[in-house]
């Protein structure tokens, strides 16, 4: 009898982690599942399971380029730097860390904190009410992306429309698609040019100064490496900045806990990251290089796994109370940001951009509230809203 499911589960309205999770987690082994495009492949559900997966490097994501991987859509996006194993790997994530540092990111929080008040404060001065994910989350976001890699300012809406074609909730044709495609690749390729002739303060100059006779990076891996970092790190902090503001509204309590101890905020962001569910489903398999037992399902080598964070943070073996929000949870080891060779490298400046977004909200309107239409997008990788109409 064929037990393989139809997956993603979650689906329609909102962040609700669907009930189909929890029925996973439950039984033994691993759940066999079929994505509507691509070969079918083995969800991971549980927290145990999914670090052992997400850690252990005989999982691979490179070997997937040689499969018909499990997808939502027809076309085969390209992973860039999430798709390379050992040695390439290694070498990037090394050059990156050099460049891609901590105190970098906090040199930039200042700037990250002006940065959400000036475009509150224009808010506030144009009126009552506004859309908090078009008139705040994606310029905020896209400004804090482009600041980083030295995109100058007269050049960043084109970034947006980039970012808007990438994640768009309408149907694109392929011509489309590989338009798009290559124009952001060739002005990422003339950025990179640019920074090599002409060095400036920015991680693009950092990465091309961070090189020695050991790590080295070519020009396209440059490109692949801005690429992540717009796509994967605007969207994704775009969409939570929503998510967040979603889930404190309406969690009782929520946002006037923050309000009375705004301290809390850094362990609130780690907790809603925790919380929310962020995509719709699990993306870009790991395969198996050879026979591995997960949960006790044995994973043929060449075959796909397929692991959902936002499952194996409800993980009831893990966390105490996982179903509830707790903006002071102390203990929150949470996969938001993955795990192993593979976690997030922007996981700091996410971190930054969220803290500094909420803070800001909280300070400069207090009593903001729900006031018109809420959307959600469907039929996408990273959930959202796409339009959230407040008042303050």
């Amino acid at each position: 009898m064929d037990t393989t499911v139809s997956y993603p589960f979650n689906h329609g309205d909102g962040l609700a982690l669907d009930d189909a999770y929890a029925e996973a987690r439950e039984r033994p082994g691993l759940t066999r599942v079929q994505l509507p495009f691509g070969e079918p492949g083995w969800l991971v559900t549980r927290y145990a399971d999914a670090r052992q997966v997400l850690g252990d490097r005989r999982f691979s994501t490179q070997l997937g380029t040689q499969h018909d991987w499990p997808r939502v859509i027809p076309m085969r996006a390209e992973m860039g730097i999430l798709g390379l194993d050992a040695p390439d790997h290694p070498r990037l994530r090394r050059l990156v860390a050099k460049a891609f540092t901590a105190a970098r990111v906090e040199q930039l929080r200042p700037w990250v904190r002006n940065l959400a008040r000036e475009l509150l404060s224009g808010l506030k001065e144009q009126g009552g009410t506004a859309d908090l994910v078009e008139q705040f989350a994606l310029p905020f976001s896209v400004q804090v992306i482009c600041e980083l890699l030295g995109v100058p300012p007269q050049d960043r809406p084109k970034f947006r429309v980039w970012t808007d074609w990438v994640f768009s909730t309408t149907p694109i044709s392929p011509e489309e698609f590989m338009a798009n495609h290559a124009a952001f690749r060739g002005y990422m390729a003339s950025l990179v040019e640019a920074r090599r002739e002409e060095p400036r303060d920015d991680l693009i100059s950092a990465l091309i100064r961070a090189q020695d006779d050991e790590d080295r990076i070519s020009a396209d891996e440059l490109v692949d490496l801005g690429n992540s970092l717009l796509l994967a790190g605007h969207e994704t902090t775009a969409a939570q900045v929503g998510n967040f503001v979603d889930v404190l509204l309406h969690t009782p309590g929520g946002w006037q806990r923050l309000l009375d101890d705004p301290d809390l905020v850094p362990s609130a962001v780690e907790e809603l990251t925790r919380f929310v569910p962020l995509m719709s489903g699990s993306v870009f398999p790991r395969y198996a290089a050879e026979d591995i037992e997960v949960g006790g399902t044995l994973v043929p080598a060449g075959e796909g796994v397929l692991v959902s964070l936002g499952s194996a943070d409800r993980d009831p073996a893990r966390f105490d109370e996982p179903d509830t929000l707790d903006l002071g949870r102390e203990q929150n080891p949470h996969l938001g940001y993955s795990h192993g060779a593979h976690h997030c490298f922007g996981a700091a400046l996410a971190r930054v951009e969220l803290q500094e977004a909420l803070r800001a909200l909280l300070d400069l309107m207090p009593a903001l509230r729900v006031t018109g239409e809420i959307a959600w997008k469907p039929q996408v990788a990273v959930r959202g809203v796409s339009k959230y109409v407040v008042g303050w």
